[in-house]
């Protein structure tokens, strides 16, 4: 993929900041924590990672080893509050980016017990551990687009409009915003001498290489391109705000930065990351363009069923937020985003060195103007 054509704006992640900075990051053996490692890691910093082990096989982690990325590496559960805190405690993070969580609509309908007390409770025992941390000074943590009381509109939400939750996930994870702005408010606020500054980060769904999640549209669609078998859509017509995982981790980073620096305060809000309106796509047009990415467009079929659990059919962010404060733009547009994931998986199934080709895929997306 000759990435560099695909270019279309250009955003600044200093270096010299990230370089040698202890940085806290929980969920690293997910398939965007391993990401975000990688790219920490690529910037100088010493990233130190806590999470379950990885939860799929074959998973992103041990595939690109970023352990290698890694200055220490904790195996536990977030709901282990004195394991979490000892983790803290011993590395003296400066940043923290919580992103452990039960990160699927559908699991939430199958165990939504657990999902309501990882994304939950395990927040709210990373907020708690970091009072008593004073080495912390930013801390970012990511929920999701779909903490928005979704009315099926045709307008992109914005940060202000209210939350809600159909789904046990959805609603955890507003739930999860709540506990952050109380939290901000009780205990983090700018009344409160040096305290840490904490926003949240709502992304679009993220694609690229190393997703192996059950149902879900691009690992669904890649493991059956890669047997020859045809690819069933639930939703065909839904739209989501797509976006390759590099365009979320970048604001993630830029957020970061503006909450460690001199006005940090104007910073500790929620965060929209998504595409614009014109980067919408159904699900139905994302698998084609993934099939005639691979070379099968031949593969793809509606699944007719009337036993699908409920999931929104129109959902847009509206990011102006990040655009005008952070100046975050989108770098790959979604066709772009598309060939670097079917790329990236292409590669790991010749057996390439994915260490080395997910760096590359990440120096490309940060050196492109």
């Amino acid at each position: 993929m000759e990435s560099g054509l695909c270019s279309v704006e250009s955003m600044v992640i200093h270096a010299s900041l990230w370089r040698d900075t202890p940085v806290f990051v929980t969920g690293h053996t997910g398939f965007k924590g391993s990401w975000l490692s990688l790219c920490l890691s690529k910037l100088g910093a010493k990233v130190h990672g806590y999470a379950i082990e990885p939860p799929t096989k074959p998973n992103l982690f041990e595939v690109a080893n970023v352990v290698n990325a890694l200055t220490s590496h904790v195996s536990a559960n977030l709901l282990d509050f004195n394991v979490l805190h000892q983790a803290l405690n011993t590395t003296q993070p400066r940043v923290v980016f919580h992103l452990a969580a039960q990160p699927l609509v559908r699991v939430g309908y199958a165990e939504p017990l657990e999902t309501l007390s990882t994304n939950i409770m395990g927040t709210a025992h990373v907020l708690e551990a970091i009072r008593s941390v004073p080495s912390v000074e930013a801390v970012v943590i990511v929920t999701t687009d779909k903490v928005y009381e979704n009315k099926e509109w045709v307008y992109p939400y914005r940060e202000i409009d209210p939350l809600g939750g159909h789904d046990p996930y959805s609603a955890s994870k507003a739930a999860t915003e709540l506990i952050v702005a109380s939290y901000r408010s009780s205990f983090f606020n700018a009344t409160i001498g040096d305290s840490p500054k904490v926003a949240t980060a709502r992304a679009g769904n993220v694609i690229g290489g190393g997703d192996w999640a059950k149902d879900r549209l691009i690992p669904d669609c890649l493991r059956s391109f890669e047997k020859g078998e045809v690819v069933k859509i639930r939703y065909p017509d839904s739209i989501r705000p797509w976006q390759h995982v590099l365009e979320s981790l970048s604001g993630y980073l830029l957020l970061a930065e503006k909450l460690l620096g001199p006005d940090a305060n104007r910073y500790t809000c929620a965060w929209n990351f998504g595409p614009p309106s014109d980067e919408q796509a159904a699900v139905k047009d994302v698998a084609e363009k993934i099939a005639d990415c691979w070379g099968c467009s031949e593969q793809v079929e509606i699944l007719a069923s009337n036993s699908n659990p409920h999931e929104s059919g129109l959902l847009q962010l509206d990011s102006t937020r990040a655009r005008v404060n952070l100046d975050w733009r989108m770098r790959w547009p979604l066709e772009c985003a598309i060939e670097a994931t079917v790329a990236w998986h292409q590669a790991w199934l010749r057996g390439e060195d994915m260490y080395t080709f997910t760096l590359k895929q990440i120096e490309t997306y940060q050196t492109q103007d």
